[in-house]
């Protein structure tokens, strides 16, 4: 009788431990991070690395491996920032792109999303265009804007169908992988609870592939941006308005150097601006939402 109340009490014993064990996991200390923390570990970083960056370009200018004509030195660089601030175009040419990029975006993301389910699960369609959507993503979207400006003009109608071919594909091969990497134990469960069609892919198979289909959006929009900076470039019109494209081939046609860093330098901030703002805090809170990244 002793033995067993001792075994009882024992089993009581490492039960209590791993309950103890389980609430010690999951009582993760959440803290406010301070703002000194943030400056030097998100903010410096990024400013140290610009900083280096200026520091080794106007070095090169003053070193004179080339002539300013073709390596322009920061100061002129900022002269031609300063001449549009103060013309009041800087802002209009940035977001004359910003918005075609955004909903030329989303037009992909509301066809790419539909197509990439359709793919994934029904095997005869992957088996007819799945080749076809991995050829068009390896395309260059380029490629795409001659036989646009043929088929609809020198217009923002061509600009969509530029963005639509290029990020289109991306959006739906991504949504296909991040699907098949989704537990068919998933599936089963669903089914037994009676999650089927819609209501499965709805509730088991978006959230259980959402990696893989964030990743596809990821790519998508860097195919998106691609392709309409393309279609700026070689489809430069007036009746356009002037983009971060037409800014880049404007400079070049004018053999003007500073005003092409500048567009060059816009673009890339536009595309890091993008991805700080919208993917990484989707990304992360996708990563916390799993418990493979903790809130500190």
């Amino acid at each position: 009788m002793a033995s067993t109340e001792t075994k009882a009490a024992a089993k009581a014993d490492d039960l209590a431990g791993l309950e103890a064990g389980l609430d010690a996991l999951d009582a993760v200390q959440v803290r406010r991070t301070p703002v000194r923390e943030v400056l030097l570990k998100k903010v410096l970083p990024p400013l140290t690395a610009v900083a280096l960056v200026i520091v080794v370009w106007q070095a090169l200018v003053t070193a004179k491996v080339t002539d300013e004509g073709s390596l322009p030195s920061p100061s002129a660089v900022w002269d031609s920032v300063s001449d549009m601030w103060l013309a009041g175009t800087l802002l209009e040419v940035v977001w004359t792109s910003v918005s075609r990029g955004l909903l030329g975006f989303l037009l992909a993301l509301a066809i790419g999303t539909p197509l990439g389910l359709l793919v994934a699960r029904v095997k005869f369609v992957r088996a007819a265009i799945g080749p076809i959507l991995s050829g068009l993503q390896s395309l260059p979207s380029v490629a795409w804007v001659p036989p646009a400006v043929i088929w609809l003009g020198l217009n923002n109608s061509m600009m969509y169908a530029v963005i639509l071919l290029g990020a289109v594909p991306s959006i739906a091969n991504g949504l296909v992988s991040g699907v098949d990497q989704v537990s068919p134990l998933y599936l089963r469960a669903g089914r037994t609870l009676g999650a089927t069609g819609l209501k499965g892919t709805w509730h088991i198979v978006m959230p259980a592939a959402l990696p893989g289909y964030l990743a596809g959006l990821k790519q998508g929009w860097a195919f998106s941006w691609r392709s309409l900076m393309a279609a700026e470039i070689i489809a430069s019109s007036p009746d356009l308005g002037l983009g971060l494209g037409q800014l880049l081939e404007n400079g070049r046609n004018n053999s003007d150097m500073p005003g092409v860093f500048l567009a060059i330098l816009l673009i890339l901030i536009v595309g890091i601006a993008i991805d700080l703002l919208i993917f990484s805090p989707l990304e992360r809170s996708v990563l916390r939402s799993r418990g493979l990244l903790v809130k500190n």
